[in-house]
This record gives C-alpha cells, sequence and structure tokens, in this order.
C-alpha cells in the first residue's frame, strides 16, 4: 500500500492495515522531519482505502520510536518564535488526522517509546505495551516540554496527576506501571506482542471496546472541579519551584501549560503547547541542554572509535589501596572486571575492601543488587601485598600517594613484574605524565586516568595522553573507562591537564577578588546564583585548603604568564592559620559534624578579619554581574587557550569534561557553550575593559579572530 523511508503500510485479513515503522538504514526509529512528512502520507492513504476495519501499529526495531530526532533542534530553534510556534502545530496536525481515522488504532509497544514516541502512541486508541518496553516524556531533561501533544493527550488518557508527574519528572515507566496508571491498556510478554495487538484490535473492531469514547475524551476538556483543578496544579508548582534546578523553567513552565490546556479542547491545548514549547525552546537553558545531550552523543561515538584499537583488559591490577585506589578498584569490580589490589600496608586493604563493604551493602539495600550478586563482586577484589598474578593483568593502575620520586620508583620496579604488552596509567592530578615516564622502560605503555573524587560517583576520568604514549594504550584507557561506567576523556599532558587548569583559572580570579577586598560570603551567594553547587570559598573548604592550595599553585606554576603568583593569597593565608575547611572544622565557614554525617555550614564572623590581611583592611563593593564577570572570564579564556592548544580536540569534549568533572552550571551546557550564548564580540569587549586586573583578562588571538567574523564555537 505504502513503502517509504522511515516506514511501510499493508494489509492483513479482515480488514486490517499494518503501519510498521521501519527506517531503512538505521537501527532506531525516530520522530524526524522524514517520519513526520510520511505519517500524513500514510495516514490520507488510509483514510481513502475501502473496508479498513482496524490500525496496528508495530515497530521492525526493538524500540516502537525512540523519540524525537535532536540533531534537527538546532535549525529548527533558529526559527522565530512565531515561525517555531506555527512549525510544532503544523507536526501536530499530522498526528490529530491519525487521531481521527474513522477505524480503532492499537499501539504495540516493544522496546522504548520516549517523547515524540509516546506522543505517537497517545494519539492511537488502545496502547498494548511489551512487558520489558520503557515509555515515558523525558522532555524537561532537555530544557524543553512535549511538543506533539504530550501536555494534551496524556491528563486525558490518564488523568492531570498522572500527567503532572510524568512530565515534570521526566524518568520513563515500565510497563506495569504504565498500566497501574492508565497509560498502558494492555501487557503483554515481549514474545506475544504482536499477537496480543491484534487480539485487542480484534475486540474493538467487535465492539467490545469503546474505542470511539477513548477518542472523544482526547477532544474535550478535563473533566475536573475548578476547586480540585486550582488546587493539583498550584501543589505542583510549588513542589518543581522548589525542586527545579537553577535557571531551567521547563517543569514550571509544563505545570502552568496543563494548568492552562485542562479547561481546553484539544485545537486550544494544542495551540497552548505550541505557543509554549516555542516560548520554552528560546530559553538558554534548552539551548545549552540540547547541546550537552549532542555533545553527549558524541563523545560516546569517539569512545566507540577507540573501542576498535583498545586491548581487552580481562583482569585489572590496582597499586594503591586508599581513597582513590580502593574506589577504583570497587568501580572496576561493579563493572564486571576482577581486581587484584595491592597495598603495602595490611590497614590500607582491610579499608579498602571496607569501603567497598559498604557500598555494596548499600546497593543491597536500595535494591540494586542480590545478596548473592554483591558478595560476587567483593569476592572479585583481591587484596594483597604483593604482585603476585600482575603477570596476567592487561592493565595496572597505579594510585600511589603523589610525589614523583615514589611514582618513579614504584612503576619501575612494576614493569619488571608484568606482561610487556601490559598499559600502565597512573592516577595523577598534578604531576606530568611525561615526567613520571621518566626512567619506564617502555613509556608508550603509559598514560594518565585521573578519576576525581569520589571515585564511585563521578562520571569523568581524564586519560592523558603522553607524547610518546601509543594510540593502543590510549585506547585501552578508554575503552576500559567506558566500561567502568565513566565518560572518558582524552586530554594532552600539561599542567592541571584540562579541569583542574581551568578551574585553577575559576580559583585564581576569586583569590584576586579577596586580596582586592570583596567580601567572599556574597562572591559564594553570587556565583550559587549563577548556578554553581556551591561557591568558591564552600568549595575550598570541601576540598580542603592545604589539598586545593597544593593543586591551584602547580597549575600556577605552569602558566606563569596568564596565572602569575600572588605575593600572598586567601588559601596560602587559611593554611597558615590551620583553617583547613570542613576536614578540621574550620576554613572560610565554620563546621559542626555533629548534626549527621554531613557537616553542617555556619558563618565565621572572624574570616573577614583574617582576609583583611590581605587588601590593607580595604573594601569594594561589586554588582553580581561584575563579580560574575572576574570570575567566569579566566575561565573562559583559558579554556579557549586549551581548545587553540589541543588539550582537547573538540569544544564537545571541553565542555563534557567541565559539566561533568566540577559541576559546571547546566543550564549553560560547558564554558565554550557559555561563550556562544555571550557572543564572543560581548566577551572580548567585556575583557578588554577588565584588562586592568591582569594578563588573565587577555582574550585568545582565537578568539579577537572568531569575534571578528561573528563565529561560534558549535
Amino acid at each position: 500500500m505504502y513503502q517509504g523511508n522511515a516506514m511501510r503500510l499493508q494489509r492483513l485479513d479482515g480488514g486490517i492495515i499494518e503501519l510498521v515503522f521501519d527506517r531503512q538504514g538505521d537501527a532506531i526509529n525516530k520522530l524526524d522531519a522524514t517520519t513526520i512528512r510520511e505519517l500524513g502520507e500514510a495516514t490520507r492513504i488510509i483514510a481513502a482505502a475501502a473496508g479498513v476495519a482496524g490500525l496496528l501499529v508495530s515497530s521492525a526495531k526493538d524500540a516502537f520510536v525512540v523519540g524525537a530526532d535532536i540533531t534537527e533542534f538546532g535549525e529548527t530553534f533558529r526559527l522565530p518564535m512565531p515561525e517555531l510556534a506555527a512549525h510544532v502545530a503544523r507536526s501536530n496536525l499530522v498526528l490529530t488526522a491519525f487521531e481521527d481515522l474513522d477505524v480503532p488504532s492499537v499501539m504495540a509497544i516493544n522496546g522504548y517509546a520516549l517523547g515524540g514516541g509516546l506522543e505517537l502512541a497517545l494519539s492511537g486508541s488502545i496502547r498494548v505495551m511489551s512487558d520489558t518496553a520503557r515509555i515515558g516524556l523525558p522532555e524537561v531533561s532537555l530544557g524543553l516540554l512535549p511538543g506533539l501533544g504530550g501536555t494534551s493527550r496524556l491528563p486525558r488518557v490518564a488523568g492531570a496527576a498522572v500527567a503532572l508527574d510524568w512530565i515534570t519528572g521526566g524518568k520513563p515507566s515500565g510497563a506495569q506501571a504504565a498500566l497501574e496508571a492508565g497509560v498502558a491498556d494492555r501487557t503483554s510478554p515481549p514474545q506475544a506482542l504482536r499477537e496480543t495487538a491484534l487480539a485487542v484490535l480484534g475486540d474493538a473492531i467487535a465492539g467490545r471496546i469503546d474505542w470511539r469514547a477513548a477518542q472523544q475524551r482526547k477532544r474535550r476538556p478535563l473533566t475536573m472541579e475548578s476547586t480540585e483543578r486550582k488546587a493539583l496544579f498550584d501543589t505542583a508548582l510549588a513542589k518543581v519551584r522548589k525542586a527545579s534546578p537553577k535557571h531551567q523553567p521547563a517543569a514550571a513552565a509544563a505545570v502552568q501549560l496543563l494548568a492552562e490546556a485542562a479547561t481546553l479542547d484539544r485545537a486550544g491545548a494544542l495551540h497552548a503547547e505550541a505557543q509554549a514549547f516555542a516560548n520554552i525552546a528560546k530559553t538558554q537553558a534548552a539551548g545549552a541542554l540540547v547541546q550537552t545531550f549532542l555533545s553527549g552523543q558524541s563523545v560516546k561515538k569517539l569512545v566507540k572509535q577507540h573501542a576498535r584499537t583498545a586491548r581487552p583488559v580481562k583482569q585489572l591490577a590496582v597499586l594503591g589501596a586508599g581513597i582513590m585506589g580502593g574506589g577504583i578498584a570497587y568501580t572496576s569490580a561493579l563493572g564486571g572486571t576482577p581486581v587484584l589490589l595491592k597495598d603495602i600496608a595490611q590497614e590500607q586493604l582491610e579499608l579498602g575492601i571496607g569501603e567497598a563493604g559498604k557500598l555494596l551493602a548499600k546497593q543491597v539495600r536500595n535494591g540494586r543488587k542480590t545478596q548473592e550478586q554483591a558478595d560476587a563482586i567483593l569476592a572479585s577484589i583481591h587484596p594483597q601485598l604483593d604482585e603476585a598474578g600482575f603477570d596476567a593483568a592487561e592493565l595496572v593502575i597505579e594510585a600511589v600517594v603523589e610525589n614523583i620520586g615514589v611514582k618513579r620508583k614504584v612503576l619501575s620496579d612494576l614493569e619488571t613484574k608484568i606482561r610487556a604488552d601490559a598499559v600502565i596509567a597512573s592516577n595523577t592530578s598534578s604531576l606530568l605524565i611525561d615526567d613520571i615516564a621518566r626512567g619506564l622502560a617502555r613509556p608508550e605503555n603509559f598514560v594518565g586516568m585521573h578519576f576525581f573524587n569520589p571515585v564511585p560517583a563521578m562520571p569523568l576520568v581524564e586519560i592523558v595522553r603522553g607524547s610518546r604514549s601509543t594510540d593502543a594504550a590510549v585506547s585501552t584507557a578508554v575503552t576500559f573507562a567506558a566500561a567502568m561506567g565513566k565518560t572518558p576523556i582524552v586530554v594532552k599532558d600539561c599542567p592541571g591537564f584540562l579541569v583542574n587548569r581551568l578551574l585553577a583559572a575559576y580559583v585564581r580570579a576569586f583569590l584576586k577578588l579577596l586580596a582586592d577586598g570583596a567580601d567572599f560570603e556574597c562572591i559564594d551567594r553570587v556565583m550559587e546564583d549563577f548556578g554553581w553547587p556551591m561557591g568558591p570559598a564552600y568549595l575550598q573548604d570541601v576540598i580542603g585548603m592545604d589539598t586545593g592550595c597544593h593543586a591551584v599553585e602547580i597549575v600556577f606554576g605552569g602558566y606563569p604568564e596568564r596565572m602569575p603568583p600572588l605575593d600572598d593569597n586567601a588559601l596560602k593565608l587559611m593554611v597558615r592559620h590551620r583553617r583547613l575547611g570542613q576536614k578540621n572544622g574550620i576554613g572560610f565557614y565554620r563546621y559542626d559534624a555533629a548534626h549527621g554525617s554531613k557537616p553542617r555550614r555556619s558563618a565565621a564572623p572572624d574570616t573577614h578579619d583574617l582576609l583583611a590581611q590581605l587588601s590593607g583592611g580595604r573594601r569594594i563593593e561589586l554588582t553580581d554581574a561584575e563579580i560574575v564577570e572576574r570570575m567566569m572570564l579566566p575561565m573562559l579564556i583559558e579554556a579557549a587557550h586549551a581548545l587553540e592548544d589541543g588539550v582537547v580536540a573538540t569544544p564537545a569534549e571541553l565542555d563534557m569534561a567541565l559539566l561533568l568533572g566540577v559541576g559546571f552550571p547546566t543550564y549553560l551546557g560547558g564554558i565554550l557553550k557559555y561563550a556562544d550564548s555571550l557572543g564572543l564580540r560581548q566577551i572580548v569587549g567585556r575583557a578588554d575593559a577588565l584588562a586592568a586586573f591582569g594578563p588573565a583578562y587577555v582574550p585568545t588571538a582565537g578568539m579577537r579572530d572568531m569575534a571578528a567574523r561573528g563565529a561560534t564555537y558549535y
């Protein structure tokens, strides 16, 4: 009957037509412009065909329709707002025409039906889900709203409370939860999905299911008393405003849209949705979150490329059972790779294994693992005081003390006890890989794997390529980090690598502000309002003042032209006065650990007097915008230097590293996406205006060239 690129129509017995989503040349079905156009064509063919009794909608792929094609968003979102709203409305006319077919339709949902995939399924009369399928409307995770009728159809299918939960939460649901919520009408074992769906369709055709009433409910306003409606939506709005991340308005906008559309018929509700979608798509958060998704996909593709040249790692060995080494061993075992964990101290081994046991016990309590699974994972970590069995390891990760002499000695000895083709990775955060590699017999097999603390929780691993590291060694480290569930980013060997280098520029800007007489509490408030999870003073307290001071001083030393040493600075001053932060209860703030496991922060008024030594008692008053500029521009300029220096290959990798490594404000999408949102011409102008504050505010030649051309990083 019809054969397109994304779907086909075929006749079955009994007057049934089957619409099969089967995108040619792709492993998945997605709701892109081609699919929408072909759905409109197929709908017109079905409407005009004679003798049609019912419609079965299925997928020939492992999933139904995974969602919209997000790669199309960039071009679409650049449309002026009225044109964008009209574009959304035109797409919705296709689903409305499908919904208005004068025959029952059963959507046989296998695999995933997310976003537009679920919105498509909601336009059908009846939904039958495979027991293993998952459905949902995750648009808020991209800073968006459903735009193909989800806010109109879901509340009329399953009720306003379900719609609020699913749309503002954004999490997918399994078949049983969907059935209980009223989104699915029937569930089925995967192997019987088609048979079940056809049987349900037969019941609808025979009049045993009132499919017309189901479709008619989607055309009318919600049947709710005004007081009940107001209470439900007011409560939901207060809840999402409290829970939503800073500067991400999508969830609150969704509640407001649902409240408005509740009293409208289908046409009015869909019109309101198109307008609201266009409005939210123009926000900074939406643009940034969509770019973050695309950047994440780009990084995943790079990881797959590394897998082609990586050596399989069936046995890992870890040197050092401290906080980092123990965390690496636990995460490796959790991912299915057995670990030999060596330390020179039995107490450290016991501490490392004990911590792994606690983490596994938590997994059991949370229902993520059975006790048998947890026991097997713990048993796959073998603590030992020697290198027995190391000759079987394809990868050895060194996580001993951050001292170059110790590392060189340990690694030189290690080389004599492992196989010649084994890859050695140092979990260093501050030492150059090439410096550590001096004296190694096989420096080509040596790389850096910079894990972030705490290892089980932090998703980023910087894979550091030394000047003599081979592609195979780098790819092995990349692929293994991915197997651990981490996001690996390959970086060039340089002081601070990538994340700590950029963070040091940010910290130095903070230290300079304090030296000029700015209030640290005011800076913390402004930067937390800006979107950082914690302000710079609080961050240093959490890291530990001595640790943070040591780390930034190493990076400052690596870039003296842009980060010249300060005669004195707040971190050094704090360390001299033994104000180390949370670890000893006093830093910029005071901490009381008596109220639970997380220390409670309180003001420390004497900090102001202490810091006055740096500014000579001078106090300066800055606007919030001035503080943001003083703090963010050095980091942004250093990011441009790093990209131009080839520390990372792409803006996407740089931005993903910051988002995953230090909690860079999510709604900005990364430092380079933030630069694009400001505009390079604006950035260069503001940096030049702040040139008196030092070389950290001098834009790169590349930035000036981009500003002149009106170029962007994305």
